[in-house]
C-alpha cells in the first residue's frame, strides 16, 4: 500500500489554554460559516460546499489537534462534546494548569505527545486587558486562576513563560500565541514577550507581533487580539527566515493573513447578517438560542448597551450574566430597534447562540447540553464562548500558515 505523501500528512497541534477550542477548530477547518464572511475574490479556494444562500462549509486543513488543555472543567466538557463528532477525543483534553503539566513533564510523571508541529496558546489575558486592572506580569492570581500564594513566576500574568517551557520541551516548527490588544500598550510587555520567545531551543524567528482586528477577517465582532508567531530556526529554510527578518510585512513569506473585509475590500459582516435565520428564544428548538441572561437592566454600565444590527457586534466577553449586551432594549431604556419593538418583541440580552454566531462558531456546536454524564449550562457557555478565539480568525491564520508550510519546511 502506498504511503501518504508529506503534502497530505496531518500537521500535529498541541493546544494550550484551549478553552472550548475556537482556535483548534479554526486551524482544523471543515466547519460551517456565513457566506458573507468569506471573500471569494481573495480566497476562492476556501469553500468546500455551498450549504444555502447564507452559509458555506469551509475546506478542512491539515492541522489536527492531538493535545488540548485548560483549567476549566466546563471548557473540557464543551470541547469533548463538540470535537467527538469530528473524531476520537479520548485522552486529548487535560484539565490541569500548564504549570503543573510542565513540572510533571520535567519530573517524568507526564509526557507531552511527540512529533508536535505547532504549539498554540491564548495565554490568560485579563491581566493585560484595557478593561481589566492592567496588572500584567504582576498579576495577583495564581496559574490555576485562584487568588492564593504562589511563586513569582507562577502568576497568571507570567503564564506565557510556562507556554515557553512547553515549546522548549516539544520543539514545534511553529508556535502561535494570542492575547488582548491591551498588551501592546502595557509598557514594553510586547517586546519582552517577543524576546523571550526568540530565545527558545536553537532560536525562533519571531516576526513583529500583529494586532488582528476580527472584523477585517469576516468576523462580525469588534474584537482585537495581538498574535505572536514564531518559526523554528532548526526546521525552517534559513533563506526564507532571512527574507522575513529583512522585509517583514513586505516578504512574500509573511505569516500573518491578509485582510479580507473593510475599507476597499468586501463589506464587513454585520450582526443582522450574523443572526440570519435565528428565531426568537421561545420559538427556537436550539437550546443555545433558548438560553439568554435574565439579569435586569442596570443603567449606564458595562453590558447595558444594545447591539447595532447594521454594525459589528461587541467583543464577546467571558463575563457574568449582567455584562452580556442586549439583543434589544425597550424604548424606556433607549432601545433603537423600533420595528422589532413595535411588532411585540421584548427587551432581552444576547442569547448564547447569538454570542456564538458573533464569535463565528457553527450552529452544530452545542454549547448547552446534558448528556447524563456531562452538563454545560448557560453561565458556562457564555464563559467559554467569550474566552475563545473566533474560529474564522483562526481559520485565516491556519490557511496562511498551511500555504507557507512546504516552502518553510519542505513538506
Amino acid at each position: 500500500m502506498a504511503t501518504k505523501s508529506k503534502a497530505h500528512e496531518n500537521i500535529r497541534v498541541l493546544s494550550l489554554f484551549s478553552g472550548c477550542g475556537g482556535l483548534d477548530l479554526g486551524l482544523e477547518g471543515g466547519f460551517v460559516t456565513l457566506k458573507k464572511s468569506i471573500n471569494e475574490d481573495i480566497h476562492p479556494d476556501w469553500i468546500d460546499e455551498n450549504i444555502n444562500k447564507n452559509f458555506v462549509r469551509l475546506k478542512k486543513n491539515r492541522f489536527k489537534t492531538v493535545f488540548a488543555n485548560d483549567i476549566l472543567p466546563c471548557a473540557e466538557k464543551a470541547w469533548n462534546h463538540f470535537f467527538a463528532s469530528r473524531g476520537n477525543v479520548d485522552g486529548i483534553y487535560h484539565v490541569e494548569s500548564v504549570v503543573d503539566l510542565v513540572k510533571k513533564s520535567k519530573s517524568g510523571e507526564f509526557h507531552f505527545p511527540e512529533n508536535i508541529d505547532v504549539v498554540t496558546g491564548g495565554f490568560p489575558c485579563q491581566d493585560f486587558s484595557v478593561a481589566g486592572k492592567r496588572l500584567g506580569f504582576d498579576s495577583a492570581k495564581s496559574h490555576n486562576g485562584l487568588k492564593e500564594d504562589h511563586a513569582e513566576n507562577e502568576s497568571r500574568g507570567t503564564l506565557y513563560l510556562w507556554m515557553k517551557q512547553v515549546i522548549e520541551i516539544v520543539k514545534p516548527k511553529i508556535f502561535i500565541a494570542e492575547n488582548v490588544k491591551g498588551l501592546v500598550s502595557l509598557g514594553d510587555a510586547k517586546a519582552i514577550i517577543e524576546e523571550d520567545f526568540r530565545n527558545i531551543d536553537e532560536g525562533y524567528c519571531v516576526v513583529d507581533a500583529q494586532v488582528l482586528k476580527a472584523w477585517e477577517y469576516g468576523v462580525p465582532q469588534s474584537r482585537e487580539r495581538i498574535v505572536f508567531i514564531g518559526i523554528s530556526r532548526k526546521y525552517a529554510d534559513p533563506k526564507i527566515l532571512a527574507d522575513l527578518e529583512q522585509n517583514g510585512a513586505k516578504s512574500k513569506f509573511y505569516p500573518y493573513p491578509v485582510k479580507t473585509h473593510g475599507e476597499g475590500l468586501q463589506k464587513i459582516v454585520t450582526c443582522k447578517q450574523a443572526f440570519v435565520n435565528l428565531k426568537e428564544p421561545e420559538e427556537s428548538n436550539d437550546k443555545a438560542q433558548q438560553a439568554y441572561s435574565k439579569a435586569k437592566y442596570y443603567g449606564k454600565m458595562q453590558g447595558s448597551s444594545e447591539v447595532e444590527l447594521d454594525g459589528v457586534g461587541p467583543t464577546i466577553r467571558s463575563e457574568h450574566h449582567g455584562n452580556i449586551e442586549y439583543r434589544r432594549l425597550s424604548e424606556e431604556h433607549g432601545g433603537l430597534h423600533k420595528e422589532e419593538l413595535n411588532s411585540g418583541l421584548q427587551e432581552r440580552r444576547l442569547s448564547v447562540r447569538e454570542c456564538a454566531r458573533i464569535q463565528t462558531f457553527p450552529d452544530d456546536y452545542e454549547f448547552i447540553f446534558n448528556d447524563g454524564v456531562n452538563k454545560v449550562n448557560s453561565s458556562d457557555a457564555y464563559k467559554v464562548i467569550g474566552n475563545a478565539v473566533p474560529p474564522l480568525l483562526g481559520y485565516s491564520i491556519g490557511k496562511r500558515l498551511e500555504s507557507l508550510w512546504k516552502d518553510l519546511f519542505g513538506g
